[in-house]
């Protein structure tokens, strides 16, 4: 007899696992699920086997060969794209002409008689017999009704619960006459299910149902796929299993190595040559592929390990599914329902949360707490913050249940009874959000005033002098609208420090969270009069002497944020001429693409030109940042207009010191020296550069990216008061934005990204200090090497992404593009 195994199929449900094998060569207690179909039909004599392959398929061909090892003759039939269940088989017909055959899924567990099933199809006459079995939820399956005698009567595929009128659902194992074949078009896409079955039973066709008493199981999923495992190892499937029962329901496979002080708790298996250690404790339904190696210490329950795996000492793996050629190094842990693709590295003291996938290749960093799933990434983080707080897509990365985990793990950090101020932008995901957070915050006795929509600037003033512990702000991720980011705040309304995104980070991988008693759940409240006071203490505190006298008209556009709330009551008390576009909350739209920002900053400046206005200034969506437009109408770029301010304010002051990052033009020196003002260096991080703005004898900070620090009123980026702060020195300089800038020399400043491998990035900066020789090197953020005439190249490798980013400046563009090149080629060279 003559069966055709079915084995093209994908199997997107199970990945990662499938992500580079195909599903019917996944293990189940050490053995592919295909070749249990395989023995299966060896038992029932069926000898002679046609394979149908398509996805992958060379690895099927080359596992299985010709079949000679399982003592059958195994042909292959390819699709050279999907042909559906009926079309594949059809394109084995030149082997199926000769006699009736068996049709049967390469990726489903069954012990179901197959003999009997033949028996009944011969008896009946049947055109086609199809494998039936009773299950408790058939919504993933086909249902089909059969009269008394066994006869076909209704099809229908993958039901609602509302058209389920049968639990009697269709296992994929079919018997067939040839001639059945004559009803698929050949080359096409075709189904059993779907297409051919029905039409014969519409024609009258003789179809029949054997309702099998066996064991069958989909495995499609990762439930069904642990199940399965299980269910083998309990003895309620009847498969064969490799190796020797150690005691009862423990099986130990060919030259596998075990410790007498190992604790075993089965029913479990341990694989061929595997060797696990003394204080190792496995427990039930634990299975361990070949070659496996599990260290001291490690403890493994319904753990399901593939081959050539290293476990290392005080690793807890708990329900999960392990692939081969992967390293688990020590302390770390695994937990329900997650999936670790093949040839992974997870570093010591990792944390993987239930049901996260990590795939194929990817290195989960040492400490790091991973809780969603590793796709794209090359690695999961150590670190929970990226640049701009905890960031990700809405709803996908960021859901409402990550941020209740945030806002307990942050709550716990504080002493109970403390206040948080809590505010958002305009957007409805953030208002989601930040109810969310706000529940868990006054669970855990942590008083919340929030602000609701306001500007991030006015959350920071009001943290900074309200007497908070530190403070929430959620906002739509800048140029992204399908992301967020939640920023948290210290009591001075800036951002958290390393030290202290640290300490939050251990207290949410730990999700050890503090509660309140029923008697200590902690109020919310709604500040009162928030605006006026940020407002009036602005205007008390920045010079505005002549900006009445000067007479000034500006366009503002508010790019339909939150500044759109501050500037009503601001503006009344300035003493200009304001034209105002976008100057409303526009929930839809709670970020702008780059493209949209271009185009609001040409029609921004047409308005500066016709107008006659002094200048143009456009905030982001949150208040924080301004692009400036001079009276012509130009645009300003972030580089320039920082040296126009600076320019401005060292005028102005005549004495003290700026604080600029590292990657600022040197021309910001040269600026400083001529107003006998001093610069500190600082490094790009923006925690670092807000702490330096602190320091007394600081007038002024800047970011290179339209953030701007005005210390005389707050130390936090704050657009603003950047806004203010420029009106009062426009207005006493007596001189255009456009003069201020071409008084300033030409910067030569040119900037690459570079992408390079996480595993690479120590050794590019090593290589990059070797490269320097004599050369002047400052270490104040990566390795900035500087030429004896004034050339410098800045490497610095990216945080939170597999790229280097590179700046470079010389005296002309020349220089700069050629001392660009050149540290290109030393990073590129390190990184390949």
């Amino acid at each position: 007899m003559k069966a055709v195994v079915m084995a093209g199929g994908e199997g997107t449900r199970l990945r990662p696992m499938t992500a580079n094998q195909p599903k019917p060569l996944l293990p189940l207690v050490n053995r592919p699920i295909m070749e249990h179909v395989l023995r299966l039909l060896r038992r029932h004599g069926f000898g002679e086997t046609v394979v149908t392959v398509q996805f992958l398929a060379a690895l099927i061909r080359n596992y299985f060969g010709d079949g000679e090892e399982l003592g059958m003759a195994l042909s292959y039939a390819t699709e050279e794209i999907p042909l559906g269940t009926a079309g594949s088989v059809r394109n084995a017909a030149e082997a199926l002409r000769d006699d009736r055959f068996l049709v049967i899924s390469g990726d489903a567990l069954t012990d179901i008689d197959l003999t009997d099933m033949m028996r009944f199809h011969r008896d009946n006459g049947a055109l086609v017999t199809i494998g039936l079995k009773r299950v408790p939820d058939p919504l993933e399956f086909g249902i089909i009704i059969v009269d008394d005698a066994g006869r076909v009567q209704r099809f229908l595929e993958k039901p609602t619960w509302g058209q389920v009128f049968s639990d009697t659902v269709n296992t994929g194992i079919y018997v067939m006459e040839p001639e059945v074949l004559d009803h698929v078009a050949d080359g096409t896409a075709v189904d059993w299910s779907g297409d051919v079955f029905p039409a014969l039973l519409a024609a009258g066709a003789p179809l029949y149902g054997y309702v099998a008493d066996g064991y069958w199981e989909d495995v499609g999923t990762h439930a069904s796929y642990m199940k399965a495992q299980a269910d083998m190892l309990s003895g309620l499937v009847d498969v064969d299993i490799d190796g020797f029962e150690l005691s009862p329901g423990v099986w130990v496979g060919e030259g596998a190595e075990v410790d007498a002080e190992a604790v075993l708790k089965g029913p479990l298996y341990i694989g061929d040559y595997a060797k696990v250690e003394a204080g190792v404790e496995l427990r039930e339904f634990t299975v361990l592929g070949s070659n496996v190696v599990v260290k001291e210490g490690a403890f493994l329950h319904r753990a399901v390990v593939h081959d050539n795996v290293f476990i290392a000492p005080s690793t807890n793996l708990r329900g999960c599914v392990i692939g081969k050629n992967t390293d688990i190094m020590s302390g770390a842990r695994v937990e329900e329902g997650a999936i670790v693709g093949d040839e992974c590295v997870i570093e010591a003291e990792a944390y993987v949360s239930s049901q996260v996938k990590v795939y194929p290749f990817k290195t989960i960093e040492a400490g790091a707490v991973v809780n969603t799933s590793v796709i794209w990434e090359s690695r999961g983080q150590r670190s929970l913050f990226g640049p701009r707080g905890v960031s990700g897509l809405i709803n996908v990365e960021i859901t409402p249940e990550l941020a209740v985990r945030l806002a307990g793990a942050y709550a716990t950090t504080l002493r109970k009874g403390t206040a948080v101020i809590t505010g958002r932008d305009a957007s409805r995901a953030a208002r989601t959000l930040k109810r969310a957070m706000i529940s868990a915050l006054t669970s855990t006795a942590i008083d919340v005033q929030d602000l609701e929509a306001c500007a991030l600037p006015v959350a920071r003033f009001a943290t900074a002098r309200e007497d908070c512990a530190g403070g929430l702000y959620i906002r739509t991720t800048p140029g992204d609208p399908q992301g967020v980011d939640i920023m948290f705040l210290d009591p001075d309304g800036a951002d958290l420090s390393q030290a202290a995104q640290r300490k939050l980070e251990r207290v949410f991988g730990r999700q050890e969270y503090r509660r309140a008693f029923p008697g200590e759940i902690a109020e919310l409240t709604y500040p009162a009069r928030t605006i006026e006071t940020y407002t009036r203490d602005l205007l008390r505190r920045v010079d505005m002497t002549g900006v009445r006298e000067a007479g000034l008209k500006i366009v503002l556009d508010c790019a339909g944020g939150t500044a759109s709330l501050v500037l009503p009551t601001l503006l009344g008390r300035v003493g200009v001429e304001v034209l105002t576009r976008n100057n409303r909350l526009d929930e839809a739209n709670p970020t702008e693409t780059l493209a949209e920002r271009m185009r609001d900053l040409q029609r921004l400046g047409e308005l500066v030109s016709s107008s006659r206005a002094a200048f143009g200034v456009r905030f982001d969506p949150v208040g924080e940042r301004i692009s400036l437009v001079d009276e012509s109408g130009e645009l300003i770029g972030d580089d320039r207009a920082l040296l126009v301010m600076l320019d401005l304010v060292a005028a102005e002051r005549r004495g003290g010191r700026v604080a600029l990052p590292v990657t600022t033009t040197r021309v910001a020196e040269q600026v400083c020296r001529f107003h006998g003002v001093q610069v500190e260096w600082t490094s790009t991080s923006q925690d670092v550069l807000t702490k330096a703005a602190t320091r007394p004898d600081v007038v002024f900070a800047g970011d290179g990216r339209g953030g701007f620090l005005m210390p005389e009123f707050s130390t936090t980026v704050d657009g603003i008061a950047a806004f203010v702060r420029l009106v009062g020195l426009v207005a006493r300089t007596r001189l255009t934005l456009s003069q201020i800038d071409r008084r300033i020399p030409e910067a030569h400043l040119l900037r690459r990204s570079i992408p390079t491998p996480w595993a690479a990035k120590g050794g590019v900066m090593r290589h990059v200090v070797e490269a320097a020789g004599d050369r002047g090197i400052d270490t104040t953020d990566g390795v900035r090497v500087v030429e004896e005439d004034g050339r410098w190249a800045l490497v610095l490798p990216d945080p939170s992404e597999a790229v280097t980013h590179l700046w470079a400046e010389g005296p002309d563009a020349d220089a700069a593009q050629e001392t660009l090149e050149e540290w290109a080629a030393v990073v590129e060279e390190a990184g390949a």
